[in-house]
């Protein structure tokens, strides 16, 4: 990234080379450089059209100059050779041997109407190499029916997410986990979903708990004023305190 100050408008010009890898393979890849000012993108080239693209009325004029010039065209095309495959295969080959660890998140959807099944979702991201595997488990046995899985998303930057969905039936007592295998992982991570009761009674009993924690306050506050009051001869009141905010 490189920014640009112009004192004379007081404006920054900022351009971005940016490398964006479709998989595996350092060489498949897609290079964009972009030109900002201040927060508006101006315009912008993509090495697989091999053209820029303007975005404001003095952008359009510069891609409609530079896309008729074969000589910057092909300068372009160096920088994508140089950004994104050179230096993209040394980072690649640097980062063989790392496996990244994924983070995983589990949580349920609100179906669309009384008629639909309830849905988990499983997200997995962020993590290298390719290979894992998710599965769901019920009670501790594996799952084989109501769901399903995307396949491997690439982030862009040889990380990879996926998800996986779980068609339900709330059941009290029923035990629902997603099991991730990954290389990163010394054993497999297991989330477990609480289904002892439905997220309404799981809002009362939140709700319920508040309540009493405020309850809690409220009488040891009643406590100490008495006690104050005692202690002082009963009749002297609390000395009030005011902060200045």
């Amino acid at each position: 990234m490189h920014s640009c100050f112009f004192s004379p408008d007081g404006h920054f010009i900022t351009t971005l080379d940016l490398c964006y890898y479709r998989g595996e393979d350092p060489h498949d890849v897609e290079y964009i450089w972009r030109a900002i000012s201040d927060t508006v993108k101006v315009m912008e080239y993509n090495s697989t059209l091999n053209r820029f693209t303007g975005y404001t009325p003095t952008g359009k004029h510069k891609a409609e100059q530079f896309n008729a010039d074969p000589v910057v065209l092909a300068s372009f095309q160096t920088s994508l050779h140089f950004f994104c495959k050179y230096y993209g295969a040394l980072a690649y080959k640097a980062g063989l041997n790392s496996n990244v660890e994924p983070s995983v998140h589990l949580r349920s959807m609100t179906p669309h109407s009384d008629r639909h099944p309830s849905m988990l979702t499983c997200s997995v991201y962020k993590f290298y190499p390719k290979q894992i595997r998710v599965t769901w488990l019920r009670n501790g046995q594996e799952v084989t029916s109501n769901m399903t899985s995307s396949e491997e998303l690439a982030n862009g930057d040889w990380h990879y997410q996926i998800h996986s969905y779980l068609e339900y039936t709330p059941t009290p007592g029923e035990k629902i986990s997603c099991m991730v295998e990954h290389a990163s992982f010394t054993e497999p991570k297991i989330l477990h979903w609480d289904m002892s009761l439905p997220e309404s009674g799981r809002n009362k009993i939140a709700i319920g708990a508040s309540g009493l924690v405020l309850g809690v306050v409220f009488a040891a506050a009643g406590l100490l004023y008495y006690n104050r009051r005692t202690t002082t001869g009963g009749g002297g009141e609390l000395p009030v305190r005011y902060h200045n905010r």
